[in-house]
């Protein structure tokens, strides 16, 4: 095997977005009961208790029964119960193309999850090469093309199959890699991309025996060059990323750590480009819609959308019924569609690419943050979230 080489960089760890809220429910309503007056008998009491009860009691008989249920059944939404520990935050999911439902879930806490029914059920997979060290390993993202796959972790691990999971082979890397590994994307044969939280992006296309650096320099670097020019915060850049994401075109948008500003980059760039942020909320997260452009989500639950197609600086607020809570993700089902998810089980819908959007009351019974919103196609999706929690889109 193969060892990746890279130029050491003092590495962070990935921040993950952190709500603190608190839900809050009607008080319980009393039965309160008088006697019709202080003159009454007891006698007279008792026969209007029992008469009250039998009446009660046919009353009761006379309406249609209906089984009870631990929980509601979601509108568009089921709850996927994972045989976990509690606490467990899931991160990424994929599925292999040749067959959709052979699928993997990642997670916290060396969590690896299989399913090969769509997703109805799952079960723990174990995988010998990333059981060798004494490590909690926190496995961040997957990708699968045709039968090949990818895995990457933290601390530094990378995965990889060529039978469509039946086994992973672990490829080695150099201690001194710049950041951790946040992200991959399978892109070919033997091919894939790897994204650090410094903003380092390595290109292989030898099933990870030698990798290609993307970009000339992390963004701590470019920031150091470009602090100048008016990017505001970047004098307070912490060297990590705070979220990213990739279209399907190659392009990413990734959102520094403090939420201040944000950045771009396109194939054939040698650098990360910084934008200052177009709102005065500091930035949660973003990323692509399915027509091309930006989604931009901001602290306290504000949701914005790009002005045309392209990459642009300029934005516009979409009102939306966040009840306070933060936003976390939106993912499109089609170009009018999409949902998006965030804490205390908030579950939005759009069906006019973005422009309204309404709640859905799915998942307002489970008391858990949504972190993640993947759509595999236009007829399957998951939502992710922590304490391993795991919606199922029924359409």
């Amino acid at each position: 095997m193969a060892t990746l080489q890279f130029t050491f960089i003092d590495s962070t760890s990935l921040i993950r977005p952190s709500l603190h809220s608190s839900r809050t429910f009607p008080r319980n309503r009393s039965l309160l009961i008088k006697a019709s007056s202080s003159s009454s008998s007891s006698d007279d009491i008792s026969r209007s208790r029992r008469r009250f009860l039998a009446e009660t009691a046919a009353i009761s008989l006379s309406l249609p029964h209906f089984p009870a249920r631990a929980e509601d059944t979601l509108s568009e939404w089921e709850r996927v119960y994972l045989p976990i520990d509690p606490g467990v935050v899931l991160l990424d999911i994929a599925f292999v193309p040749d067959d959709p439902n052979h699928g993997f879930l990642l997670g916290t806490r060396q969590t690896i999850l299989e399913t090969k029914d769509g997703g109805n059920t799952w079960a723990p997979r174990s995988i010998p090469s990333a059981e060798d060290e004494d490590f909690n390993y926190r496995f961040n993202s997957i990708s699968f093309k045709g039968k090949e796959g990818w895995i990457v972790g933290k601390p530094a691990i990378l995965l990889y199959t060529a039978n469509a999971g039946e086994s992973w082979e672990r490829i080695p890397l150099s201690a001194e890699l710049p950041g951790d590994m946040v992200y991959i994307k399978a892109t070919g044969e033997k091919s894939a991309e790897m994204v650090t939280d410094e903003g380092a992006i390595y290109v292989t296309a030898n099933r990870g025996y030698n990798w290609r650096a993307a970009v000339q320099e992390t963004v701590s670097a470019t920031l150091n060059r470009t602090v100048s020019s008016g990017i505001s915060g970047a004098s307070y850049y912490t060297g990590t990323f705070n979220t990213v994401n990739r279209s399907p075109d190659g392009r990413y948008v990734a959102v520094s750590s403090r939420g201040n500003f944000y950045l771009t980059w396109e194939p054939g760039q040698p650098f990360w480009q910084p934008h200052n942020r177009a709102v005065a909320r500091r930035i949660q997260n973003m990323g692509w819609r399915a027509d091309g452009g930006l989604w931009l989500l901001v602290r306290g639950g504000g949701l914005y959308l790009s002005k045309g197609t392209g990459l642009t600086e300029e934005f516009e607020e979409v009102p939306v019924q966040s009840r306070g809570f933060g936003i976390l993700d939106v993912g499109y089902r089609s170009t009018d569609e999409a949902w998006a998810a965030g804490g205390s089980g908030i579950l939005l819908r759009t069906t006019n690419g973005g422009q309204s959007w309404i709640r859905d009351k799915a998942a307002d019974n489970i008391a858990a943050n949504l972190y993640s919103v993947k759509f595999i196609d236009d007829k399957k999706g998951f939502v992710l979230g922590n304490d391993g929690v795991l919606l199922r889109y029924l359409g």
